[in-house]
């Protein structure tokens, strides 16, 4: 397309190992590229089975213009629907979250079923069939309780992402879980930087001292040999940890091999140790909830981690589970969703203490947040060039490189 011409010769202007051009960071032309066409064709985490945890549970994602309601049916099942009346095209849920039987569209009052059939239509006239008028659905799969959406009419694939996190995530029985904390925070950078923030640790020791009580730099970028980060650093001590720890979780029934974003797919799945003998993301390293949600009486100081690209990040403790999503809102503006959930049956103020609970997280995406806003600053200016990844960012260029090849492949699928 014509309007996008400007973005095919930036993409071109590619480096491997280095970063984006300037405008692909900062112009309101990547803006508008990466919500109306790049972001629309991949798969992007919405939210969780828990955010709709009973029939008639919906929730909304936005990503630009486009409103999308993920909503659970009498029937169990979770469906995704384009948030737009079939009579002429009002928005029907208005608020972020909700509950009810139907849905029912406030300007003329059309309703609809909670698996998107037309119910109800006044007046319509002679020949009328309410069949050919349900809400238009949108790609959805559930992957182990994390739900994602496309909102290409042609998804690429996502099998071996699904089977990968599933299989792992599965312990953790999202179904069985709620979402007692939720925040968001509107972070003045572009979604791309934020995201770049978090493939890496390389900031994390002069920038994060709560996320560090329990969180070890090692497998953010640097300290896991099987998949090259060897050369980052020559730790005798971690690997001899690391080595007894698995042989543990192996003994437990935990253990998976590292999986890197295989064969050009888009996650990553690493059981890590945490540090200093924490046995949760928490200001202490102590469980947050005393109901533990995975399948052991005890805890264990590791927790699982899953990456998704472009738009998703979590964290599985034996106690609670933490998951982040994002999406641009500008050039210079994103938001930045942090869900925290506990087992179904915990109890606010004897099971838990939300504070506690979200302690760690709030504090490090509050930090993260100025040093994305600092970055994006930086690139705004007449200084800017291409900045050289060091070793320990080496999950940043995996992240720069997705963009940039699904990018190239949405323009090429406009042309055709």
């Amino acid at each position: 397309m014509m309007e996008f011409d400007s973005i095919a010769e930036l993409l071109k202007q590619d480096r491997p190992g280095y970063t984006l051009p300037q405008k692909l960071y900062v112009s309101e032309e990547a803006y508008r590229f990466d919500v109306d066409v790049m972001l629309k064709s991949v798969w992007l985490y919405a939210c969780t089975v828990a955010h709709v945890k009973n029939p008639g549970d919906w929730y909304l994602f936005e990503l630009g213009e486009t409103s999308v309601i993920v909503v659970r049916g009498r029937d169990g099942e979770v469906r995704a629907f384009h948030n737009t009346c079939t009579h002429r095209g009002a928005k029907i849920c208005q608020s972020a979250k909700g509950q009810g039987p139907r849905l029912t569209c406030p300007y003329h009052q059309w309703t609809f079923g909670l698996d998107g059939k037309l119910l109800a239509a006044r007046n319509m006239p002679e020949g009328f069939d309410k069949a050919d008028h349900g809400l238009r659905t949108v790609a959805i799969e559930n992957v182990g309780g994390l739900i994602f959406l496309c909102l290409s009419d042609n998804p690429p694939p996502i099998d071996r992402a699904k089977a990968d996190i599933a299989e792992q995530i599965g312990i953790y029985q999202l179904d069985r879980l709620k979402v007692v904390v939720q925040d968001d925070l509107i972070e003045p950078a572009n979604w791309k930087l934020v995201m770049e923030n978090n493939r890496e640790c390389y900031h994390c020791d002069a920038n994060h001292p709560e996320l560090l009580k329990s969180l070890s730099t090692y497998g953010f970028g640097k300290g896991l040999p099987e998949d090259g980060e060897a050369d980052v650093v020559d730790d005798s001590a971690f690997d001899a940890m690391l080595e007894e720890q698995r042989e543990h979780w192996q003994s437990l029934g935990i253990f998976h091999e590292l999986v890197e974003f295989p064969d050009n797919w888009w996650h990553r799945v690493a059981r890590l140790p945490l540090a200093n003998g924490a046995v949760s993301q928490t200001l202490d390293g102590q469980p947050a909830s005393k109901k533990l949600i995975w399948p052991f009486d005890h805890v264990e100081p590791t927790s699982l981690s899953v990456w998704t690209q472009p738009n998703s990040w979590h964290h599985f403790c034996c106690d609670h589970v933490v998951t982040f999503s994002l999406v641009p809102l500008g050039p210079d503006k994103t938001l930045l969703r942090t869900s925290w959930l506990v087992h179904e049956d915990a109890v606010e103020g004897v099971d838990y203490d939300p504070q506690n609970l979200a302690a760690v997280w709030r504090a490090t995406n509050e930090q993260d947040s100025y040093l994305s806003s600092v970055n994006h600053a930086g690139i705004k200016g007449d200084g800017y060039r291409q900045g050289l990844y060091s070793v320990e960012e080496k999950l940043v260029d995996a992240f720069k490189t997705f963009y940039v090849e699904r990018s190239a492949a949405a323009l090429d699928a406009l042309e055709k």
